[in-house]
């Protein structure tokens, strides 16, 4: 009876044990699921920015009112941080005007080289970036134009140039960002979005332009049908920055354009204004400029660095503390509301208009603030910390690009009458420029290869951190002083060296596209890159280079700390995984224990 009695005893006990099993299997997976993250999250999603503060509703009346004083407080203090962030860029323009106005100006007096479209082009990248301004390199065009020593058509590729450069200031703000990486991730395609619509814009356009000449003819139809009187640009923001500005420096931008036009005196004249130090009947005094360097003996190139170093801080500075104030403002039903606003569309059918609509946006924000710089670097904080989506993003900045025109457009308008209409076409070459643009790259949702471009670049710098220097300096130097060379040298040896990097260049770009959607139309060596060197298609190996160079260089830095960082990351997660399994076996362990134990004890007692 007891060896018939055991066994029923051991079937008990094993559905016993099944039991708990299967109890115990629920437990740590859910476990799991709490401690890890989930494998397939969006990087791109944007965050929950949530509030950890205490409720409106559980704070007494003192704490409301504490609370209310506190966010106007806030308030003041983001007004007057945005107000030295634009002042900080106006000065940061004067700056690079004074260490490169003049070289500026002396590229624009060769005339053979502006002939040629490309060199034309890259100089109106390469003096937009010394003057940190496209509205300054503009105006030297315009003056140009209006004197005589270059023609409407010469100037169109240095227009779309200017175009290029301007953009490169919202992606040294991204710069800051770096710190966190999902953060640097949203900050850095939201800048670069500028960046790819101007370049592929500038890739189709600048061939048709020279094929067709359609930015010059279509405007110059549009001149010769309306007559234009001239006007009085406006002077909207500059009204409140120029207290400030005016203060610290003052240049006398005819300088630059003398220079480029040809006046032998504009040379040996300072770009700061000075006082105005003898007086005579005959003369009458317009201007007596009242800023810190006006009686400093020093030469430009000095006073140049010195407001370059103190704006870079005040610009760095401000950023940062804006970002944090944001971040401490936006959270809860407020950034809720914010998010909803900025990002959400229209109900259907009319989704398509909300697009447009935040062009038009841009494009109203940049004619307030005069600049389009100043604009999309305020926007790209917004996109790191994730209030505003990169899908928003990109018609916001597409309207600052029209907004900048439109200031120039009137600009163009106050040239006195026998220059106005060339002055004036120039200004609409750039506006039908950026419209074209806009047509190219944004009515249909598939042809908004910007966004996708500035997504896929973004994830490359959020796992390589050091690669957002590498394209600021290839994008912005070295390719355009490449080009400019290769120009100098000839058509020849352009069409020789340029043709065939293009057509490598396309090439790849395919294999890259097929390799992902169709790689059973490739041959099997082609299916991969693997036989190539890692060097030649990873950035893995450049990472580990980077990393040892600057560990030894600049080991205080945390932002060049990228390969050390990956490894920390990677370690802390092998750490982590292996805490984690160790921790399953030994509850896997005591679970076996203990149901052995249980079960020896059952056979004891029935014994």
């Amino acid at each position: 009876m007891d060896s018939l009695h055991l066994p029923q005893d051991d079937q008990d006990e094993r559905h016993a044990e099944k039991g708990k099993e299967i109890k115990v299997s629920p437990a740590q997976s859910t476990m799991t699921l709490i401690e890890e993250k989930p494998e397939h999250t969006d990087p791109w999603d944007l965050p929950e920015l949530r509030d950890t503060g205490v409720p409106w509703s559980a704070l007494d009346t003192r704490g409301k009112v504490l609370r209310v004083f506190v966010s106007l407080g806030k308030l003041v203090l983001l007004l007057g941080l945005l107000y030295m962030f634009i002042c900080s860029l106006d000065i940061l323009s004067s700056a690079f005007q004074l260490v490169g106005g003049k070289a500026a100006g002396d590229i624009f007096q060769d005339n053979s080289v502006l002939s040629n479209p490309l060199a034309g082009l890259v100089i109106g990248v390469l003096v937009t970036l010394l003057v940190q301004s496209s509205s300054t390199s503009s105006s030297i065009v315009v003056s140009m134009v209006s004197s005589g020593l270059l023609t409407v058509q010469v100037a169109v590729p240095i227009i779309m140039g200017t175009n290029i450069g301007t953009s490169v200031t919202n992606t040294l703000v991204a710069m800051t960002q770096a710190g966190d990486r999902s953060t640097f991730r949203r900050a850095f395609a939201g800048a670069t979005v500028h960046d790819f619509f101007n370049w592929l814009s500038v890739m189709v356009l600048l061939p048709l332009e020279v094929a067709t000449g359609y930015l010059y003819v279509v405007t110059k139809l549009i001149i010769d049908s309306f007559k234009i009187q001239s006007g009085e640009a406006p002077d909207l923001l500059n009204v409140i920055t120029d207290v400030l500005t005016k203060s610290i420096i003052e240049l006398d931008e005819s300088v630059i354009n003398g220079i480029a036009t040809g006046d032998p005196e504009a040379r040996n004249r300072s770009l700061i204004k000075r006082w105005c130090q003898t007086f005579t009947n005959t003369v009458r005094l317009k201007h007596v400029s009242k800023h810190l360097f006006v009686d400093v003996n020093l030469p430009d190139l000095a006073v140049g660095l010195i407001l370059l170093a103190l704006s870079l801080l005040v610009l760095c500075s401000c950023l940062i503390l804006i970002v944090k104030l944001l971040n401490s403002m936006l959270k809860g039903q407020v950034a809720a509301v914010i998010k909803k606003i900025l990002n959400t569309d229209f109900p259907f059918p009319f989704g398509w208009v909300t697009g447009y609509i935040a062009i038009l946006v841009g494009a109203g924000m940049t004619f307030i603030v005069q600049s389009s710089s100043v604009f999309t670097s305020a926007i790209t904080p917004l996109v790191g910390i994730g209030v505003i989506s990169i899908e928003r993003a990109y018609p916001l900045s597409l309207g600052s690009n029209i907004g900048t025109t439109t200031t120039a457009i009137l600009a163009a308008m106050a040239s006195p009458g026998e220059t106005l209409a060339n002055a004036l076409q120039i200004a609409l070459v750039h506006f039908l420029f950026n419209i074209s643009g806009i047509i190219l790259w944004y009515p249909i949702p598939f042809t908004r290869i910007p966004i996708r471009l500035a997504k896929n670049l973004g994830n490359i710098t959020a796992s390589y951190r050091w690669f957002a220097a590498v394209y600021i300096i290839c994008c912005f130097f070295l390719l355009p002083l490449f080009i400019f060379s290769l120009s100098l040298a000839g058509w020849q040896v352009l069409v020789g060296v340029g043709v065939p990097l293009i057509v490598m260049f396309i090439i790849i770009i395919v294999i890259n596209v097929l390799q992902k959607w169709k790689p059973g139309c490739l041959p099997v060596v082609l299916r991969s890159w693997d036989f190539l060197p890692l060097w030649a298609y990873s950035l893995a190996p450049w990472d580990k280079v980077v990393g040892v160079i600057t560990a030894k260089c600049c080991c205080c830095c945390k932002c060049c700390q990228v390969t050390v960082d990956n490894e920390a990351h990677t370690e802390n997660e092998s750490v982590e995984n292996n805490k984690k399994s160790t921790e399953t076996m030994k509850y896997k362990v005591d679970v076996l224990l203990s149901l052995m134990l249980n079960k020896v004890n059952s056979e004891f007692h029935n014994k």
